[in-house]
């Protein structure tokens, strides 16, 4: 009990940003390191010289005491939230239904023992999972319902998680008809449209190993979904481990990005990145893997053409797109610049 009791408290803090210091009812500490304090006082106490705020609260019927940091309005306030929290964790999970606990789960709004208890109600196996975040325009219970039926076993599912997204949580086994994640999602998105008419847009988490990290899965699909948006990616299969780089950038305090944006960027430099024309033009070369005849065949443009557009590119920002190293860097200003 006392170590589930301290996953809650633990997933509360992170939560919260609120560390908490926990004692039995009588006042002794839970960790070898504190002291013993009163546990003569009802509801709330606060220190002012020891700079504590004390509040008494339940887990499962047994009697606990909290301490958190400062002792003010601030703090006590704090105190009736968390003593709240506490109280309501053991049950907030007992009546929800499958599919309702299960969101919670990706959503990341379960605790490691509440993750633990749908693990051992469901007999969640011990395989390795990912997740598809699907976003589509259309009936989310036809959309659920079918991908529901493309499970190869019986906790492969698909959930709902807003009107127009719902998460596809697949197991992989050793024999599976699908050689990836990716081609996984390519056969969902083609489903969709075959079977109900509906465009979908897919987002592919990576493989994790636990069952526990499946919430990592689906954020990892989700943030893939709304960058791939962001940046007007093609296709409807978009894995996260191709925008790595991009949530590399978008992690960076924005004025630290500007900073480089601002050094890589000079003269008619900033100008040239408001023509549409010539940037798609250069991201469909990257595309292509800087292949000219391929990159003039898909944007039905002639050689000459683009070779004039590189040309310019090339003179206006000194980074000639036909050189690796300075495709790079062009793929990096065009990120920054919408990130900024």
């Amino acid at each position: 009990m006392i170590s589930e009791l301290r996953q809650v408290i633990r997933s509360i803090q992170e939560n919260t940003g609120i560390e908490m210091m926990l004692y039995s009812s009588s006042g002794e500490p839970f960790s070898n390191t504190g002291k013993k304090i009163s546990s003569d006082f009802e509801g709330i106490r606060q220190d002012v010289i020891a700079g504590e705020t004390y509040f008494k609260t339940e887990y499962k019927s047994t009697q606990l005491i909290c301490a958190i940091k400062g002792c003010g309005p601030v703090e006590k306030n704090y105190a009736f939230l968390l003593a709240d929290m506490i109280e309501n964790s053991a049950s907030r999970v007992t009546n929800l239904s499958r599919n309702e606990f299960f969101k919670r789960i990706l959503l990341g709004e379960c605790s490691p023992s509440d993750v633990e208890k749908y693990r051992t109600k469901y007999a969640v196996p011990d395989l390795p999972c990912f997740v598809l975040a699907v976003s589509f325009e259309g009936k989310t219970s036809d959309v659920t319902a079918l991908l529901s039926q493309y499970a190869e076993n019986e906790m492969d599912s698909a959930v709902a998680v807003s009107g127009k997204e719902c998460a596809v949580v697949k197991f992989v086994e050793e024999q599976s008809e699908y050689q990836s994640a990716a081609d996984f999602a390519g056969f969902v998105v083609r489903s969709l449209l075959e079977e109900l008419g509906i465009k979908a847009q897919a987002g592919v988490g990576g493989v994790v190993r636990r069952f526990e990290d499946i919430n990592v899965s689906y954020q990892q699909a989700a943030a893939a979904l709304r960058m791939s948006a962001l940046f007007n990616s093609k296709g409807s299969v978009h894995c996260y481990r191709d925008f790595i780089l991009i949530k590399m950038l978008e992690d960076i305090p924005e004025g630290k990005l500007g900073e480089y944006l601002s050094i890589l960027l000079e003269g008619e430099a900033r100008e040239l990145l408001k023509d549409e024309d010539m940037v798609n033009t250069a991201e469909e070369f990257l595309e292509n893997s800087l292949n000219v005849s391929e990159t003039s065949r898909n944007l039905y443009m002639h050689r000459n053409t683009l070779m004039y557009r590189l040309d310019k590119i090339e003179r206006v920002t000194g980074l000639n797109l036909r050189k690796f190293s300075d495709a790079v860097t062009f793929r990096i200003i065009t990120i920054l610049n919408k990130l900024v």
